[in-house]
């Protein structure tokens, strides 16, 4: 028997309290990575918004409604009686235009893509800028105190603890580190 969820599923950038109203955290909107408001140009703040507002449940249902109006209203005696050949012209713009629309998006998409890639690789080179001085001061507190000079594979993760438990012949297990 399956047990019953005890939290909600996790989504980037909502609460994690179980019960609790779903609402946006600020850091989900500002990542340091990303051009937002003011810093994108008009095009970009455009495609956005039309990206999110085609790609809602509410331009779909809209768009039903819209439908429906149309051939109840055009049904025997309208402006656009049945074959809906009015209407079967402005879906196929429409078509062409969304086509076009959602091209603006994905190239929007892709572009939002590359500036996180371009954030991650600056952030991964200082990172490794901090590590390699890290290690460094490293090597120069264990000349300082006279201990070996650690090889670059002792900063593994788990390596301290295998040697001293390797070199330990006491039996007496290392102070936790």
């Amino acid at each position: 028997m399956p047990r019953p969820r005890t939290r909600a599923p996790y989504r980037a950038g909502m609460s994690l309290t179980p019960g609790a109203p779903r609402r946006r955290l600020p850091f989900a909107r500002q990542h340091p990575g990303l051009r937002s408001g003011d810093q994108l140009t008009l095009g970009e703040r455009a495609a956005d918004r039309l990206r999110n507002g085609m790609g809602s449940w509410t331009f779909v249902l809209a768009a039903l409604v819209f439908l429906a109006g149309w051939m109840v209203g055009n049904g025997g005696t309208g402006f656009d009686p049945y074959p809906f050949i009015l209407l079967n012209l402005i879906l196929s713009c429409l078509a062409a235009m969304q086509g076009a629309i959602l091209l603006i998006a994905a190239r929007r998409a892709d572009q939002i893509s590359s500036e996180l890639a371009a954030h991650d690789y600056a952030a991964d080179t200082d990172s490794e800028e901090l590590i390699n001085e890290v290690r460094a001061l490293v090597r120069t507190i264990h000349r300082h105190v006279g201990a070996p000079d650690p090889a670059d594979g002792d900063f593994a993760p788990g390596t301290l603890r295998t040697r001293l438990d390797r070199n330990d012949s006491t039996g007496a297990r290392p102070p936790a580190l």
